[in-house]
């Protein structure tokens, strides 16, 4: 068994898509100068196509006289099996040009971090149903908002700004967002509510953990506060949900946006709002300018349709 499936791998790796188009269109046109001429060759390349291809099978397909040409009862069968698999080959083909063409994909590949907000969802779900494109999305590390997208192992990605990396567009940004202190629900500050931004001195605040440029890291993690008081970060993480798993542990702090904190119903966390904090949270839909296409345009389209002015 191993031997026969081995010698049919060996005569379809030998067998080109033109040999079957000639055989087709011969089974159309029974007659080599028609044939010929369809396709755009001599009627002679149309017979060595032909013969290669009954080489390749093993048996005649086509009876040639100097009067007619004639499938034989084999070539017969073998175009009637053949015909779908090189229309359905053919068709995808034609597809998949045309969305070449356009800068045209299907799917479309999307960082995030955390969770997906419910409106960004209804973004992906319109996506889908007015432009026949799905999302598969890909949680990234927390301080590496840009690798991915740049190394082209992404589409785009749903990221905390700034960004000023030369060759990326930020393609949409999000509504700006208050931030919040994610603290754990038996520190002293927890009953508070809220507290100032020069209250952040004292907490040892997470970190980003990445390659992400230092402008990006600082406006994150604020070095020090407005008054110049150092702000501690000798901790890093690389998703959301290890930090709040740190931060539930008592020894840490992690700064938050309002969607994000909204969304914790853990009994061991507090968010706690932040005052006088220069900069607030804002995402932003980012991609590489070299591969901006109409599918990503559309979607930013969506997400501001969303979020609305």
């Amino acid at each position: 068994m191993a031997n026969t499936g081995a010698t049919v791998d060996g005569a379809l790796n030998q067998v080109h898509v033109q040999q079957i188009e000639c055989l087709i269109v011969l089974a159309e046109e029974l007659h080599f100068g028609r044939t010929a001429e369809r396709l755009g060759f001599s009627p002679s390349r149309a017979s060595q196509l032909v013969s290669a291809l009954e080489r390749r099978i093993g048996a005649r397909l086509v009876e040639r006289t100097s009067r007619r040409v004639a499938l034989t009862r084999f070539g017969a069968q073998f175009v009637e099996e053949v015909r779908p698999a090189y229309e359905n080959l053919a068709a995808t083909f034609l597809r998949a040009r045309d969305r070449a063409m356009r800068g045209s994909l299907r799917e479309l590949r999307i960082g995030f971090n955390g969770s997906v907000h419910v409106q960004v969802a209804e973004a992906f779900r319109l996506l889908r149903a007015e432009h026949g494109v799905t999302v598969a999305l890909s949680e990234i590390p927390l301080g590496s908002p840009f690798s991915d997208v740049v190394a082209g192992r992404l589409d785009a990605t749903l990221v905390e700004l700034p960004v000023h990396e030369a060759g990326l567009t930020v393609g949409f940004r999000f509504p700006p967002q208050d931030r919040f202190l994610a603290v754990a629900a038996d520190h002293p500050s927890a009953d508070g509510g809220r507290l100032h931004v020069e209250d952040l001195a004292g907490f040892d605040l997470l970190r980003p953990a990445g390659e992400a440029p230092d402008y990006w890291r600082a406006a994150q993690v604020p070095p020090t506060t407005p008054a110049g008081a150092p702000i501690r970060s000798g901790t890093g993480v690389s998703t959301v949900q290890e930090g709040l798993a740190l931060v539930a542990a008592g020894e840490h702090a992690m700064l938050v946006c309002r969607p994000l904190a909204e969304e914790i119903t853990r009994a061991d966390l507090r968010c706690l709002a932040v005052e006088g904090l220069t900069e607030p949270s804002r995402l932003g839909l980012l991609w590489r300018t070299d591969r901006t296409t109409p599918q990503l345009t559309a979607l930013a389209d969506l997400l501001a349709g969303v979020y609305g002015p």
